[in-house]
């Protein structure tokens, strides 16, 4: 142990040359997002290190100009100890967010160097230097890393001389598919309102003998589909990790500008539907459970053929509007027909899209825990390491590392990496063996008993 220190010293304050540093929050909300702001916002005052609080995401920078200004309450704010008060468990986004993408247009790194395509980006970096910005913590979801990557390497262009802001950015999503990090802020939380919604959902469907079709959220990987049905006690959840073997084939799609001709990758939607239907006759025949609710993830609408996506929006980040697809619905009425098809009898099969009302849940424990580590990792990573472009993580004992953002971003594509449940894992087994058993080699019709492996 260093001399003077005891288990009770607080850190000893490093030398640092940061005056004044920024905290924005994109992308969809999550459950401690004010944990990391406030412990992040605290750490570096209490080295002496003004805060900026920049309001809602990126759209209040990239409007930023000779005529429009940055103006504090309307466009950011200062984070003191009184406005940090009593704030690490509250619910929200104490700074606001949103989806605006500055750096939408630059897909390679040869638009870097394209004053058209990186407007934004230096709109962004001229706005962050009008307030005195010395170092930028950004917090969001795969595409605030994206982001956060093409503004590190933007700066990286300019003409010698220029400051820099060095970022460092804090892994969000209750989504959970972050490579580099087990486990992000809010997907406990979030796994366990939408738990207690499918436990809800689970004794209405046994008063009434029916079936609920829960669509959580989850666009790129099953992460928070798996952990509801898991803890929710659900009797089936499919993801997108799942459109493999029988439920995957591949459909030809043309580019209407161009004619050029790809292959793209949908789910086999018959097959799927047989393979509910499947595990709700098991139930009835060999259970005699005539009710059950079954997880879809909400990424499983990317799978649908084209014919289903027609007229359907994208965000500025090019994701599709899953919300406007309701796949829960669509799968409703299918399995519903299906049953009837197979079994002669009617069985009432509701939709229900749940997730939103789990992003600004007041935080349980560990999720305050595990936000209020990465907001202080974000202090460290920048003050005590001296680090830039890197993101910070946990393992273990919430054990602070910091992982650079080129392992994390294809360095030609400067797309993230996705990182989804591994078939055949232990966590997605898990779910496997908590459900109705269906004997897969048996036909689509063959579900009752005989359905069972023996």
């Amino acid at each position: 142990m260093p001399v003077n220190t005891t288990t009770l010293s607080r850190p000893k304050r490093v030398h640092h040359n940061f005056r004044r540093v920024a905290i924005l929050f994109a992308g969809g909300p999550a459950p401690a997002a004010n944990a990391v702001i406030s412990t992040s916002a605290v750490s570096f005052i209490r080295n002496d290190i003004e805060v900026i609080g920049v309001l809602y995401g990126y759209s209040n920078l990239v409007e930023y100009g000779p005529d429009h200004p940055m103006v504090e309450g309307r466009d950011y704010v200062m984070l003191d100890h009184a406005r940090l008060k009593r704030t690490r468990n509250s619910p929200g986004i104490m700074i606001g967010t949103a989806r605006t993408n500055p750096g939408k247009l630059v897909t390679c790194k040869a638009d870097l160097v394209d004053p058209k395509k990186t407007a934004q980006l230096k709109t962004v970096y001229d706005a962050l230097c009008s307030l005195g910005v010395d170092a930028l913590i950004s917090i969001g979801g795969d595409d605030t890393l994206k982001t956060a990557n093409k503004f590190q390497l933007f700066q990286d262009c300019l003409p010698p001389g220029s400051k820099k802001i060095p970022v460092v950015h804090v892994p969000k999503t209750i989504d959970n598919d972050y490579t580099g990090i087990d486990f992000t802020f809010g997907y406990f939380t979030a796994v366990e309102i939408l738990a207690g919604e499918i436990r809800n959902l689970l004794a209405d469907a046994e008063s009434t003998r029916s079936y609920f079709l829960a669509e959580t959220m989850g666009r790129s990987a099953g992460w928070i589909a798996y952990g509801a049905a898991i803890a929710g006690e659900a009797s089936l959840v499919i993801s997108v990790e799942d459109i493999i073997g029988k439920y995957r084939e591949e459909e030809e799609v043309v580019d209407p500008a161009t004619g050029a001709k790809t292959k793209r990758v949908v789910m086999n939607i018959d097959e799927t539907v047989k393979r509910i239907v499947a595990t709700m006759r098991v139930r009835e025949d060999a259970e005699r459970k005539e009710y059950g609710v079954v997880v879809l993830a909400e990424g499983l609408s990317e799978y649908l053929p084209m014919s289903y996506l027609k007229d359907v929006s994208r965000d500025e980040h090019g994701h599709i509007s899953i919300s406007s697809i309701n796949l829960c619905e669509l799968f409703s009425k299918l399995i519903s027909q299906e049953y009837t098809r197979q079994t002669g009898k009617k069985r009432r099969v509701k939709g229900l899209q749940l997730g939103y009302e789990s992003r600004c849940a007041r935080p349980q424990a560990y999720d305050v825990m595990l936000g209020s580590q990465l907001g202080v990792g974000s202090y460290r990573a920048l003050v005590e390491e001296q680090l830039n472009a890197v993101m910070v993580s946990v393992s273990g004992q919430l054990d602070l590392h910091y992982v650079p953002f080129h392992e994390l971003v294809n360095p030609e594509t400067l797309v993230t990496i996705v990182r989804y449940v591994k078939p055949d894992s232990d966590f997605h087994q898990l779910a496997r063996f908590l459900e109705t058993y269906i004997n897969e080699l048996s036909g689509p019709d063959s579900a009752g008993p005989s359905g069972l492996l023996s």
